[in-house]
């Protein structure tokens, strides 16, 4: 099956793969889009698996307020370099993953990570992680984070 550039450009922006992967997703999956990423999904696990044995020494503390100013949760989220700790997409990861405690009030790490996430509930906060890390080339690790709450003594830091 041959595939159009527009369609190998709209699979890009919609998953931010690469040229090639984009096409080979299409082709693979005969031109349906859902199908393709899927296929790219699949392909970006498969690349954060590989790289879980790399050490993280750089990272990113992200915040997230809730419009009410009542809740709150900071996020430490490690990687492998500080070029991508300043990757505005890690970043926005970041946040995400932050809102998320915010907004779910997980009790630890394992929990959030197995946790739907709440702007997209077919994929998990560990899947949402883990193909960002193989879209980029590095190894994230969610380390710890905390949350806040107006009237609530919230001193643990997990």
């Amino acid at each position: 099956m041959s595939v159009s550039m527009s369609d190998i450009k709209k699979l890009r922006e919609l998953t931010g793969a690469g040229v090639m992967d984009a096409k080979k997703a299409l082709v693979e999956s005969d031109g349906d889009f859902e199908k393709a990423q899927e296929w790219v999904r699949q392909k970006g696990l498969a690349r954060a698996e590989k790289k879980q044995d790399r050490e993280t020494t750089e990272g990113y503390i992200a915040n997230y307020i809730h419009t009410t100013g009542k809740v709150a949760a900071l996020v430490e989220i490690m990687c492998e370099t500080d070029f991508v700790a300043r990757n505005e997409e890690f970043r926005s990861m970041a946040r995400d993953v932050a809102m998320q405690v915010a907004s779910m009030s997980p009790e630890n790490v394992e929990e959030l990570l197995a946790m739907d996430f709440i702007k997209d509930p077919s994929v998990t906060i560990e899947s949402m992680v883990k193909v960002l890390s193989g879209k980029i080339g590095e190894k994230f690790v969610v380390t710890r984070f905390v949350r806040y709450q107006v009237g609530e003594a919230s001193d643990k830091l997990l």
